[in-house]
């Protein structure tokens, strides 16, 4: 605990010098809540690409589904994330579920429209091959369609992602913890502009990061790239 003598001295620092004390005196706090943050982000979307992309990949046999199935992926995007949060709450109780939930539900329309997007584009000559080869509709699925729509589906993963990694801030009002916990911390504290910047930093760089690397894979899954090298 801080003595009158250390408070004065910090409160007479600026806000970045309070920042790097700050990150000095809670790094593994910081830590623990940057890696429940991540792994809030990553179930959700992890569970939502389980649902979709098999969703996505029907659809795409059943283009009279389409419409449906994405107008109603659609609804559920409009809703305000913490509307979102609060009607999953009274089902779901407070913590961790519901913001999983409720990541699981805002990744749905990214990964079931690039799935969709991404199986539709496959072009017909290769599909006729396959058949011609006589592989079944399960082969035809993993060895052709797979591959060639995998870099279209890894771009709507990446963008359920870098939402998701926002809307898991936002769990900090239902007690789910996570980056958004100092956030909070700092706006209820006088002059927390340092802690505010604490938790905002490590959040954009954490959905920067995500774009960067989902991005780059998308690249090298990216059938034309493999043909050209």
């Amino acid at each position: 605990m801080l003595n009158l003598e250390g408070l004065d001295e910090l409160t007479q620092m600026n806000t970045l010098q309070q920042l790097i004390y700050y990150v000095q005196e809670n790094g593994s706090y910081l830590w623990e809540q940057f890696s429940r943050h991540f792994l809030i982000s990553i179930y959700g979307v992890l569970f939502a690409a389980i649902v979709a992309i098999p969703i996505g990949f029907y659809i795409a046999r059943h283009s009279k589904l389409a419409d449906w199935v994405v107008g109603a992926a659609n609804v559920i995007q409009t809703i305000p994330s913490l509307a979102m949060l609060s009607i999953l709450m009274l089902g779901f109780g407070i913590g961790v579920t519901t913001v999983i939930i409720t990541v699981f539900l805002y990744s749905l329309l990214p990964i079931v429209k690039n799935t969709y997007a991404g199986v539709k584009n496959v072009d017909n000559a290769l599909m006729d091959a396959a058949k011609g080869m006589g592989m079944t509709r399960w082969q035809q699925t993993y060895k052709v369609e797979l591959p060639m729509s995998i870099s279209v589906i890894m771009a709507g993963l990446r963008n359920a992602l870098v939402v998701a990694i926002g809307v898991t801030a936002i769990g900090t009002f239902i007690g789910a913890g996570g980056l958004g916990d100092i956030i909070q911390r700092g706006v209820n504290a006088s002059q927390g502009g340092a802690i505010i910047l604490a938790g905002a930093i490590p959040t954009a760089l954490m959905a920067v990061a995500a774009d960067l690397v989902l991005g780059w894979l998308e690249k090298k899954l990216d059938p034309s790239s493999r043909i050209r090298t």
